[in-house]
């Protein structure tokens, strides 16, 4: 368990760099997305690993497994339409509402009974959501919109692969949900202009040379890895827990932004109050549950 926790912890890390990294690279949402997926599936496309697992695979997972990669090539289109339409902060900060989201729907996806204590701790996290909205330009309210249909997303895809969680080796079921989400990109992609104007773009954007060198440090070190590690984490984690801490990805992002990007000039102080309120929930959870097991041991 305590690895497994360590595990999430380092793929938040990497996701916190992931909102930068989508602030740098000049593509737009959705041809960022589709090489983001496209790398990794080719990468991984190599090993004979992943091959043998895909036989292995019953239908049914096949399946189920490619309808959780459509869900994650929406959030991951959605996320970056909310970091172009606003900027990092605000996108890494609209994950917070994962939690209320997931609070609802993983006990009914993931088959497990439903607590109140984590609906509470979830919905705690929407006052300071509301001072993040209100710290934000009208001109980026859209993008926080945007942010938020990408936590929703979350949540399901989340839930879902809890519910799927040892069905399938962790390399093998990367590159089947990545490649289920690449082929849905190029099949909506034309779609878009009439669907979600804001979202739509060209998809066949060759990169230039800087954003190829991110987009590789973008596709391998911060979505490879933590993709299959969060997998073999969910094996041991519940879907809710997993996006508690993920919560933590706002502190990682907005450091890195205001750092790299000078974000601070965008944004008010009602915005990191309401970071600071959202992150008070995340730590509340953890340490209200260290404390009690402290207790028992004494």
């Amino acid at each position: 368990m305590r690895t497994a926790h360590l595990q999430i912890h380092l793929c938040v890390l990497l996701w916190g760099v992931t909102a930068i990294l989508g602030k740098l690279i000049s593509l737009d949402a959705l041809p960022l997305v589709w090489w983001r997926m496209l790398i990794v599936v080719a990468a991984l496309a190599v090993l004979p690993r992943v091959w043998r697992g895909l036989r292995a695979m019953s239908g049914k997972d096949l399946a189920g497994y490619s309808l959780i990669g459509a869900l994650v090539a929406l959030h991951w289109l959605t996320f970056y339409g909310a970091v172009k339409l606003a900027n990092a902060s605000v996108a890494a900060t609209c994950i917070a509402l994962a939690p209320a989201f997931t609070a609802v729907v993983e006990p009914w996806l993931a088959k497990r009974p439903f607590k109140a204590r984590e609906l509470a701790l979830g919905v705690a996290v929407l006052p300071g959501v509301a001072l993040v909205v209100g710290g934000v330009p009208d001109g980026m309210r859209l993008g926080v919109a945007v942010g938020a249909a990408s936590a929703f997303l979350v949540a399901v895809f989340g839930s879902l692969n809890k519910r799927m969680a040892g069905r399938g080796d962790a390399l093998t079921v990367t590159a089947l949900e990545l490649g289920a989400g690449t082929v849905l990109l190029t099949l909506i992609a034309p779609l878009l202009p009439s669907l979600f104007p804001a979202l739509a773009s060209n998809l066949w954007v060759v990169p230039d040379l800087r954003d190829g060198a991110l987009l590789l440090l973008l596709s391998i070190v911060c979505t490879l890895l933590p993709f299959a590690l969060c997998l073999v984490a969910l094996k041991q984690l519940s879907a809710y827990t997993v996006q508690l801490v993920t919560n933590l990805e706002p502190i990682y992002a907005i450091v890195l932004a205001m750092i790299l990007l000078g974000e601070q000039r965008e944004l008010t102080s009602a915005f990191y109050v309401g970071v600071g309120l959202i992150l008070a929930v995340v730590f509340y959870d953890p340490l209200r549950g260290a404390l009690a097991r402290r207790r028992l041991a004494l």
